[in-house]
């Protein structure tokens, strides 16, 4: 069964034979897109298998150009009629507003090698492995002292592959896989509780953390929550844990979104070549990491992807573009298309991650009098249209420079354009999730608390 899973020339023939019927159905160009996902997850709460879920299935979606008018057709049944969907599509295009921009790529940048990127282990765990692994995760964050409950423990594996064939050509398919542990713990009792998590995400199994480190993660994090104070209103440096501060690399690849750039819904809209972080500032996009949790060798157009600096040296380099918005700019494409099954392409970034600077975290608070080191972030407070910021956080106080009480119930507010221009970043950067950051401290930031 796993061999019929990793293999996708019938899907890949499937995709050729449905750009071929949209050809002969009218079609100036078209291509076809082709997922398989397979993926296990158990969820075990107080010893006790609360879910087990198994899901399997393939998907294809065909997009047709007449002239520039473009329209998407989608189906879950591989048994379908190809003819009868490319007729249904051109029929639909025909009907459809022109869009100008729209169009494959242009050949010259259709990817021509495909990387070895490592994207999978066909070495999936069995249900009793995975039941196994969540269990130790949630017996680790029991044992930790202080804890009072399991908010639940899960782990899950996966395989998915994408199929592209374009008109113009470009027939490629790759795989990749998943596997994750995670665990909530609940510390304390009654109204004074409180809850943490932490969880580990690995293209392989062999990366992945040991359950029994999740759960003492999970378990000594809500402990150290118990008994938050409340802080009165001040300004004052702000520094995220790396769990939260890759909020803040996202929040500059919503910035410098093509699709953001072309609407001028982007407060940076104006900003391409300028410095908008400090000297020394490197963020970058990679989607050729070995192993990355967002890595592919190739976007959903078909054109080869590379490692780009976004911000370099504090300066935006680039916008994050696909085809039709790198049209729209009067530029090429930057390789970051997206699509499913049932839309048309649009940009989005694939692994992130901000440089490590050179100062241990220790050394990045040993100079505050009074700040706040935030560990988790609530509510989606990043308007990307005027830079204003504001989200609810909790994490801890310092003062002279150590990491002290919790605290909870707490606001932090800013604009982003001063906030990435008053970032300093520690030398602690791992690659543990699809955007990372090492700790982060920012000036001036206002915490509004009683």
């Amino acid at each position: 069964m796993m061999d019929s899973l990793l293999d996708q020339s019938a899907l890949t023939s499937l995709a050729e034979k449905l750009v071929a019927a949209a050809r002969r159905a009218g079609a100036d160009a078209a291509d076809a897109i082709a997922t398989r996902g397979m993926s296990t997850s158990i969820e075990v709460r107080d010893g006790t298998v609360e879910e087990s879920e198994r899901s399997e299935g393939d998907s294809l979606g065909l997009r047709v150009l007449v002239g520039h008018k473009q329209a998407v057709v989608s189906t879950s049944d591989v048994a379908a009629d190809v003819d009868a969907l490319a007729t249904r599509a051109v029929a639909m295009a025909r009907v459809a507003p022109a869009d100008k921009y729209a169009g494959l790529a242009d050949p010259q940048l259709l990817a021509r090698t495909i990387p070895d990127l490592d994207l999978l282990d066909p070495e999936l765990p069995a249900v009793a492995r995975l039941e196994e692994m969540a269990r130790a995760a949630e017996a680790a964050a029991l044992a930790v002292p202080g804890v009072s409950k399991s908010g639940g423990a899960s782990a899950s594996a996966g395989i998915g592959g994408v199929v592209l064939v374009t008109s113009t050509g470009f027939s490629q398919a790759y795989l990749g896989s998943q596997h994750g542990i995670s665990m909530q713990a609940i510390a304390g009792e009654g109204t004074g509780m409180e809850r943490d998590y932490d969880y580990s995400s690995a293209i392989h199994g062999a990366d992945l953390e040991a359950p029994e480190t999740i759960g003492r993660s999970a378990g000594e994090r809500a402990v150290k929550r118990l008994n938050p104070r409340k802080v009165t209103t001040r300004k004052v440096p702000v520094v995220y844990d790396p769990r939260v501060a890759g909020s803040l690399v996202g929040h500059l690849a919503s910035a410098i979104n093509g699709a953001a750039i072309a609407r001028g819904t982007s407060f940076l809209k104006d900003k391409l070549g300028a410095n908008v972080f400090a000297d020394g500032i490197v963020i970058v996009d990679d989607p050729l990491r070995r192993r990355g949790l967002r890595s592919r060798p190739f976007d959903a157009e078909g054109v080869a992807g590379q490692t780009r600096a976004l911000i370099d040296g504090g300066r935006l380099t680039t916008w994050i573009l696909d085809c039709a918005t790198a049209r729209e700019l009067g530029m090429t494409t930057t390789g970051h298309a997206q699509r499913g099954v049932s839309s048309t392409p649009s940009p989005g970034a694939t692994n992130l991650h901000m440089a490590a600077g050179t100062l241990a975290p220790k050394e990045l608070i040993a100079d505050i009098a009074e700040g706040f080191y935030v560990t988790d972030l609530i509510g989606m407070g990043a308007n990307i249209v005027t830079g204003d910021y504001s989200r609810g956080a909790a994490g801890f106080w310092i003062e002279r420079g150590e990491i002290t009480y919790p605290v909870s119930e707490v606001t932090i507010a800013g604009r982003l354009p001063d906030m990435f221009r008053a970032l300093t970043p520690a030398n602690d950067l791992t690659f543990r999730y699809g955007t990372n950051a090492p700790t982060v401290r920012i000036e001036g930031m206002t915490v509004a608390g009683v």
